[in-house]
């Protein structure tokens, strides 16, 4: 039996009961009392369920319904110009229906790949940018259909708002820790990590047991912010082991935390598992923005997660090393870098 045959439709009241609806305006507004306020509301969905639908973030409704148009562009286009545009050795590029797979999950072993399309863009490196002309793992430039300006600008534009929120959260999510509201920005700082994939799950098979548009998994980032539109799919396993269908609420993003942060925090912070199954009969989409620290941050353990009584569970690493490895072990393209790429991500540049 699929995993997620057990889900119960949940209306807008339960769902906040579960997954907290936190306003962050006043904290971005710099109202007083308002930062630890709304970080101590961070802190306990992070520790509980290890999401949060985001309010009050102002990002225009504007820029993300212009992101859809441009993501629903982008998959419509002849399959062909899509496969020239093969995402490489930086995670870059279009990525083909059954070309990932949850393989290495700790939640669900997959038997199948994941069945969604996905275009994935970084920051927009020009050809002289620094990292470009030295190769550096992880630091390459955006591929891009020809005749696609409007497409292109909308994704650009969505990626940079998106930035800038991610930005405007890393205070918060240090006073949830306890730290300074600066203590994040100084892994962030010389471009963040960040990968936006554009999803499209193309209505899947009902009577398939073991076909996952995503299969469950945690994400390896910081954190994601996810824009969803009203066709259901998504499912995240609440700490009691029920599968839930979490719907969407208008003016939100749904944020979750990543390995990275669970990492960061000693476990205080969780990394919640969730998957996809698009048995809607319809097209879904969805765009995930995933915020991660700079590729050459060094992750250890955030002194207010640390005691002798509760020492750090993981050693010091490279972000970039983190990422790689799950790269490596998720995308079927990865095989042909792998080896190529190892030298350098161990090389801090």
């Amino acid at each position: 039996m699929n995993i997620f045959k057990a889900l119960a439709v949940k209306d807008i009241d339960s769902a906040t009961k579960a997954i907290p609806l936190i306003d962050v305006g006043p904290a971005f507004r710099g109202e007083p009392g308002a930062m630890d306020t709304v970080a101590l509301e961070v802190r306990r969905a992070c520790e509980t369920v290890g999401f949060f639908y985001l309010a009050g973030h102002d990002v225009p409704q504007a820029v993300i319904d212009d992101a859809f148009a441009a993501s629903r562009e982008f998959h419509a286009t002849p399959s062909e110009v899509k496969r020239a545009l093969k995402i490489n050795e930086n995670n870059i590029g279009y990525l083909a229906v059954n070309e990932s797979m949850q393989r290495h999950s700790t939640v669900h072993k997959a038997t199948r790949p994941n069945f969604n399309e996905s275009f994935f863009i970084s920051h927009d490196r020009s050809a002289d940018h620094p990292d470009v002309v030295a190769g550096t793992p992880l630091r390459g430039r955006n591929q891009w259909p020809d005749g696609h300006a409007r497409m292109r600008a909308a994704m650009a534009t969505y990626f940079k708002t998106l930035e800038k929120l991610g930005e405007q959260l890393l205070p918060v999510l240090a006073r949830a820790l306890g730290m300074p509201a600066d203590y994040f920005a100084q892994f962030f700082r010389n471009e963040a990590h960040i990968n936006l994939r554009f999803l499209h799950y193309p209505p899947q098979e009902t009577d398939d047991e073991e076909q996952f548009g995503q299969g469950p998994h945690t994400d390896n980032s910081f954190i994601t912010m996810l824009a969803r539109e009203d066709v259901p799919g998504l499912a995240v396993r609440l700490p009691n082991g029920e599968w839930m269908a979490p719907p969407v609420i208008p003016g939100t993003f749904l944020v979750n935390l990543g390995n990275i942060m669970k990492r960061w925090s000693n476990d205080r912070f969780l990394s919640t598992p969730h998957g996809v199954l698009n048995d809607s009969g319809k097209d879904r989409y969805s765009i995930a923005f995933f915020y991660s620290p700079n590729v050459d941050a060094a992750i250890e353990c955030v002194p207010t997660c640390a005691s002798p009584d509760d020492p750090p569970r993981y050693p010091r690493a490279v972000y970039r090393d983190l990422v790689l490895e799950f790269y490596n072990a998720n995308y079927f393209h990865r095989k042909d870098y792998a080896g190529a790429t190892a030298e350098g991500a161990t090389r801090p540049s």
